[in-house]
């Protein structure tokens, strides 16, 4: 029993994933401290205020919601902007002057669908292929 907790341990997946928590949670307070300290004081420049805890609608405290939200916005913009987009630039660089890889799927020309490269007969309509 213990020789395959140690084997479910050592087994690469489990390792990578431990690995993607650890830095997942030090780039959570990296994009955290990134809203608070430099895009949330933006926004306070421009409205005036960057909490808005004491908004109510109609006795329902709604400001905590808004804070989340706004929050969940500029972190989810701050990923997207100085992550993802510099990564797919840095990986669209590499792949410049690499073939694109076969097709494996083709068009059937009666309806248009997706299929194999290898099917004899489209699945969705039952068209024969030529091949």
């Amino acid at each position: 029993m213990l020789k395959g907790f140690k084997q479910f341990l050592l087994r690469g997946n489990v390792i990578d994933l431990a690995v993607a928590v650890v830095i997942g949670g030090a780039f959570g307070k990296v994009v955290a401290a990134l809203v608070a300290d430099l895009l949330m004081p933006l926004i306070t420049m421009l409205v005036g205020k960057h909490d808005f805890s004491e908004i109510k609608l109609g006795g329902f405290p709604l400001g905590d919601f808004i804070n989340q939200l706004v929050a969940f916005v500029l972190i989810a913009a701050a990923i997207y902007f100085f992550v993802v987009v510099p990564v797919n630039a840095v990986i669209a660089r590499a792949r410049r002057g690499q073939a694109p890889p076969d097709p494996t799927t083709k068009t059937c020309p009666a309806c248009l669908e997706t299929i194999a490269l290898g099917a004899r007969k489209c699945k969705c309509c039952g068209e024969a292929q030529a091949q």
